[in-house]
């Protein structure tokens, strides 16, 4: 095996692994608080934006505090939902308050909106670029807290709590809430009937050798 191959191994068995687990537990986490600060700081530090914008932010929960977020959430739903359609939804609602932490994913709107006006010429791709570069931070993060022994799954609760949560933690109005990210000791497995579209329909490849 090359020197290339051998350095990227842990990386791709790494993103194979990692997949959406809805059964998440609070207790016996693998990891201390402080390691999952640090790979969120590494995250954020690392992960590469156009430009370097670094438009990036993100609010980490843990703990008790976690807890109470979810009971923001739900208490949001509660008063828009009918009691049939949150009766529905509470469960699954719950299910992400078992876990142990959540990390909310937010891009700085007015840092977007600076560079769009600082480089004119490609001003209408600059929210796009943010989006990407909010989808990096995820995927890594994501990757990472599963490599430590996490099970973590993705949600959009947004833009219905995104009031409520600044207020609640004095989040600024200029960061824009993309995704909810839950985390905890993983309690089941991820879907084993995920399908794999063919790679002949979503891979082109010309001049190999």
């Amino acid at each position: 095996m090359s020197t290339a191959s051998a350095s990227t191994t842990p990386l791709l068995s790494a993103a194979i692994a990692r997949r959406t687990i809805y059964q998440l537990g609070d207790t016996d986490i693998p990891i201390s608080d402080a390691r999952i600060h640090e790979l969120v700081n590494n995250t954020v530090l690392h992960v590469p934006s156009a430009f370097n914008s670094q438009t990036t932010r993100v609010m980490l929960v843990l703990g008790e505090e976690h807890k109470r977020l979810w009971d923001l959430i739900m208490d949001v739903y509660r008063q828009q939902l009918s009691d049939e359609k949150f009766k529905l939804a509470e469960g699954k609602f719950k299910g992400f308050q078992a876990g142990y932490g959540t990390i909310l994913f937010y891009e700085d709107n007015d840092v977007v909106c600076d560079f769009a006006t600082k480089f004119k010429r490609y001003a209408e791709h600059f929210r796009g670029w943010s989006d990407q570069t909010s989808g990096m931070h995820q995927y890594l993060l994501w990757t990472a807290l599963e490599a430590e022994g996490l099970g973590v799954n993705l949600q959009h609760y947004n833009p219905l709590i995104d009031v409520r949560v600044a207020t609640q933690y004095g989040i600024p109005e200029h960061w824009w809430l993309k995704a909810q990210m839950v985390f905890g000791k993983p309690l089941g497995g991820p879907n084993p009937d995920k399908e794999f579209k063919p790679l002949e329909e979503r891979v082109k490849v010309f001049g190999a050798k």
